[in-house]
């Protein structure tokens, strides 16, 4: 969960700058894609609700297990909110995460055929999904340019001034009117993985950073 937090600046990059690091970005990693297994718009939107205050490590070890014996949603509610938990019993809130991938697997059945539902509003109502879910689905299930912002692009977003904000919305809402058309579809991986593995959150790696020049950071790393 991304908590509001008083962002440490808002000066903000140029757009011009900003363009050239989404260069940069994609030139590192041409083709970015979420870390989490799935193989298919379902398996996506599982691994991501159960994804909540845990590691993607962790999720694909327990999705490994889950998904071997239960892929889509009617198979899933045949496995009983038991079966689930006893599957994800690694991860943090499993009980409650079983509840909710049970839930959500009966109202896909009910409400929408047995399919993931490429609408936001739609997603928004399963039960377990917020914001940063739909958005994570639209974008890596429907190929929607949206933008989650969890707490690695909230920091990244704040830290390098390309979308300085209090909260993961506003965030969202400036990065989505700052990022150029042209790199949307692929921002928010590439802002989750530097964050991630660049941009950490207690010593940011900035001599190995491909933006450094351009991040407005005061308190840079050697």
């Amino acid at each position: 969960m991304v908590v509001s937090v008083k962002a440490k600046s808002t000066r903000k990059m140029r757009l011009d700058r900003m363009a050239i690091c989404f260069e940069r970005l994609a030139a590192n990693q041409p083709e970015p894609k979420t870390e989490l297994d799935f193989f298919s718009s379902y398996t996506l939107l599982v691994a991501v609700v159960l994804s909540a205050q845990a590691t993607d490590v962790g999720v694909n070890r327990a999705t490994r297990r889950l998904f071997a014996a239960a892929s889509t949603p009617a198979q899933m509610v045949a496995l009983g909110v038991d079966g689930i938990s006893h599957h994800i019993r690694t991860i943090g809130l499993f009980n409650t995460k079983a509840r909710n991938v049970h839930r959500l697997s009966e109202v896909l059945i009910a409400d929408h055929g047995g399919t993931v539902p490429e609408d936001r509003a739609a997603l928004e109502a399963l039960p377990g999904v917020g914001r940063k879910t739909a958005n994570v689905v639209l974008n890596e299930a429907f190929g929607h340019p949206t933008i989650a912002v969890d707490t690695h692009i909230f920091r990244v977003g704040n830290r390098t001034g390309m979308a300085p904000g209090k909260t993961p919305e506003r965030v969202e809402r400036e990065l989505l009117r700052r990022v150029p058309d042209k790199w949307k579809l692929g921002a928010h991986h590439w802002l989750i993985l530097h964050g991630r593995y660049v941009c950490k959150a207690r010593k940011p790696d900035c001599g190995a950073c491909r933006i450094s020049d351009f991040c407005l950071y005061k308190d840079k790393t050697a």
